[in-house]
């Protein structure tokens, strides 16, 4: 950083804030200053944005468009300073008005574009692209809302509106001059041509207008700045003023509102035919929007359709965009006029399908009935897409018919289902999964029949995590640590993470690491008392379990196990335990009654134990609200033992688990997802694991199941049960867990009671090892050091290599 730099920033603050805010740096708050900020560090990406493209084009380059319902991208002006080396000079430039940068970069928003480990794991892999030089753009929808805010009132999740827009986004680029047109409703007009080839018209439609909006995406060093384009649906007509002059305000104004609710929330509650019918629409319209801005791209440069595949790849993250299939062959076929078969061959092979669900109703599946009124067209397509699919199998597995219902895209019933994920398989060159295991188990149990059709389509790409935020950014003192040690090449190159791994013997570099953790406990525990009224002790254990709220990710077993230590503490206060820190943060889908209870159960758990002076010192439980990106990175650099315990079988992969261990979390977990890879990576013996396999799981479920023999063969855990359903946990409402215990005992369909046992054992086995300072030192800067595969770089050179054949392009400086 030079002098000449800073003076040339805080000039550059000077102008913005009189611009855009009308003030004087004496009079501008925190808010002003990030407007600034944000404003300046945009204007220095502006330049290689235009080179980027420019030389994509330049180039004639091959692109890869990632279409994704969600792109959970947490805060944007931390990652762009880091790209373009500016984090420091912001600082100081700051610093010279009586600012601190960390209090400006905590007035950004995170944007309502994502959820979970779908949209997060879209996010590293478009700053992956962009570090690596990949030719790419994101497409999804600029959902006025997201899913939404989440507050906790007497201990039950309450949802609220996510209205992140509300200041505005200060990253985006409105691009009215590529709005499309989107077509829904209407009917289909059957009929040949001159030449006696069929032909369909889609009739009588009502339209919908896409309206673009551009976010940069830097790589790190900021040469490359890719693009991230989110449709938002908007009215072709803003009102109607014959009504409204009449007096009628509220249908005046109806259609536009029904049109622009398309985009409006994140997820909507699919729990009504409404709810179901908007998510289809929502899935359509980014599709459509996206294919045809892509080809509009296309032909500004090439004529010919026929070499669409060596210049354009489409993946699909996941079922939500399946409907790409249909939209591209009746783009080609309908509007280009090519011959089926021509269209297909061209279609297979452009889509790339990302499978991320093991979990049959996470797979989507939209009624006949619904998809044909909403899209007539396109269910014409599939059902010809189906015939010809059916055929083929038909003449390949003879006499099968009982295959030739598993294998439609069409499911049979009273209300006949389109099957997306079969459409993507079948529409697609390639169908990978996320981990060994989960690509293993989508082969042998979610496609099966696919699978022994089209072996070579099946392929593993092991998601990964950019470095550069999960650790550089979000971890900055370890990272500068390393960088002593390393330099500063690894931030690229993660694998070089490995040159650590002898200094787990180096006991000055153990407690440099464990300084780094205490650190970010500290802060983390600031957080934690400003948010939760709740004071904790950094020297304890901070045990963390933060995701989505799901049944089979099994918070409800972390919770037995804290109530299973809570009366062991009661048996005998003097009992030697490691002090522990619980901390859970999650939301739970808004119609998902039974995980909303689990929150229930957490706060009430917390409630009981924090108020216990038995326990004081010795326990606490805490449940941070509104997780999401900008707290995960204070929560993870801060944990000291990371909680992956799905039910083996059932987690895709799994991103969390990643962030955790290359921030130096062990992890306790089952044989599922990345676990499996991660554990492999580190060592067994720097790993608590515990559980069935996803084989046991199966057997287990094969001999009939019977929760119970668990209960009475463990009395720990028919204690805990019986505690829980006495009521203890809700003295107003002693009923409230009934439901809880008597589907543990007679149900529960993740296997907790089968886990208990062993799970209690590596628990104990796990407090241990942190009463040993150099033990657990040693094995927290061998996770650390193991994690370099884990890189989202990894993943996406595989993807580039192996499926999308696609090409890094420099970008000459300007």
């Amino acid at each position: 950083m030079t002098a000449e730099e800073r003076a040339a920033l805080r000039e550059a603050l000077v102008t913005s804030l009189a611009n855009k805010r009308l003030r004087t740096p004496e009079q501008a708050t925190v808010a002003d200053f990030f407007e600034a900020l944000a404003a300046t560090t945009r204007e220095r990406l502006v330049d290689r944005w235009m080179e980027t493209r420019a030389a994509y084009r330049a180039a004639d380059a091959k692109r890869v468009y990632y279409l994704s319902a969600e792109f959970l991208l947490g805060r944007s002006l931390t990652q762009n300073l880091v790209s373009l080396g500016l984090y420091d000079v912001a600082r100081d430039a700051l610093g010279s008005f009586g600012v601190e940068l960390a209090d400006v970069l905590e007035a950004e928003r995170d944007p309502g574009l994502g959820n979970g480990g779908l949209g997060r794991l879209a996010a590293c892999f478009l700053e992956s692209l962009a570090t690596l030089k990949l030719p790419a753009y994101g497409y999804g929808i600029r959902y006025d809302y997201g899913i939404f805010e989440q507050h906790v009132v007497d201990g039950q999740q309450v949802e609220k509106g996510d209205d992140w827009l509300r200041h505005g986004n200060p990253w985006e680029v409105r691009r009215p001059e590529c709005t499309t047109v989107v077509h829904f409703g209407g009917r289909v007009e059957e009929s040949a041509d001159a030449h006696g080839v069929f032909r369909a018209r889609w009739l009588d439609t009502h339209h919908v207008l896409g309206v673009p909006y551009d976010m940069p995406v830097a790589g790190f060093g900021g040469h490359t700045v890719n693009t991230l384009r989110l449709w938002s649906a908007r009215a072709a007509q803003d009102f109607d003023l014959e009504l409204f002059n009449a007096g009628d305000y509220r249908r005046a104004v109806e259609a536009k509102s029904l049109t622009e609710s398309i985009s409006k929330v994140l997820y909507p509650n699919d729990e009504s035919p409404e709810g179901r019918e908007l998510r289809l629409k929502q899935q359509y319209f980014f599709v459509a929007c996206s294919l045809h801005d892509i080809l509009r791209r296309y032909h500004e440069e090439h004529e010919d359709l026929d070499h669409l595949p060596e210049k354009i790849a489409l993946q699909l993250n996941d079922t939500h965009p399946a409907i790409a299939v249909a939209e591209l062959m009746r783009i080609l076929v309908d509007l280009e006029q090519l011959p089926w078969d021509r269209a297909w061959a061209i279609t297979r092979a452009c889509v790339g399908y990302t499978n991320h669900t093991l979990l049959p109703e996470a797979l989507e599946r939209w009624p006949v009935p619904m998809f044909g009124r909403l899209l007539p067209r396109h269910l014409g397509i599939i059902y010809e897409i189906n015939r010809r699919f059916l055929r083929q199998v038909q003449i390949r597995f003879p006499f099968d018919q009982p295959r030739l219902a598993r294998m439609s895209i069409i499911e049979e019933g009273p209300v006949k289902q389109v099957r997306m994920a079969h459409l993507a398989t079948v529409g697609a060159h390639s169908v990978n999964g996320v981990a060994a295991l989960h690509s293993e188990l989508v082969k042998a149990n979610l496609l099966p029949d696919f699978a022994e059709m089209w072996p070579e389509r099946f392929n593993n790409k092991t998601n990964g995590v950019t470095p550069r935020r999960w650790l550089y950014s979000a971890n900055p003192d370890l990272a500068t640590l390393i960088s002593a040690h390393l330099g500063t090449d690894w931030v690229t190159h993660l694998d070089q993470l490995e040159a650590l791994a002898p200094l787990a013997e180096d006991a000055a570099f153990v407690e440099a690491v464990a300084a780094v953790k205490r650190a970010n406990k500290q802060r983390l525990a600031d957080i934690i008392a400003a948010r939760n009224g709740l004071p904790v002790d950094v020297d304890s254990m901070f045990d963390v379990q933060v995701k989505r709220i799901h049944e089979y990710k099994r918070q409800l077993l972390n919770v037995l196990h804290i109530v299973a230590l809570y009366l062991r503490l009661k048996d005998d206060p003097t009992a030697a335990m490691t002090p522990r820190t619980f901390i859970f943060g999650g939301k739970a889908a808004p119609g998902y009654a039974v995980a909303k209870h689990h929150i229930r159960l957490i706060n009430d758990v917390a409630d009981t134990l924090n108020a216990d002076p038995m326990v004081e010192g010795r326990l606490r439980v805490v449940f941070l609200a509104n997780y999401g990106v900008s707290l995960a990175e204070r929560i993870i650099p801060a944990t000291d033992l990371s909680e992956q315990i799905s039910t083996a079988g059932k987690e895709a992969s799994g991103t969390g688990n990643m962030k955790f261990a290359m921030n130096g979390a062990l992890t306790m977990g089952t044989l599922d997802g990345a676990n499996i890879e991660i554990r492999e990576a580190v060592g067994p013996e720097n790993f608590f694991l515990f559980g069935l396999t996803a084989e046991q799981v199966a057997e287990t479920r094969a001999r009939g199941y019977d929760p119970m023999a668990f209960v009475r063969a463990d009395e720990t855990l028919a204690r805990v049960l019986d505690l829980l359903a006495s009521g203890f946990f809700s003295p107003g409402d002693p009923n409230r867990y009934a439901d809880i215990v008597h589907g543990l005992k007679h149900h529960d369909p993740y296997l907790l009671c089968a886990d208990f046992g062993a799970y209690l054992a590596r628990q104990d086995e796990a407090g241990e090892a942190y009463g040993d300072p150099t033990r657990w030192g040693r094995m927290v800067v061998r996770n650390i050091a193991h994690t370099g595969r884990f890189s989202s770089d990894r993943t996406i050179a595989e993807y580039a290599r192996e499926i999308w054949k696609l090409a890094p392009v420099s970008v000459p400086a300007g």
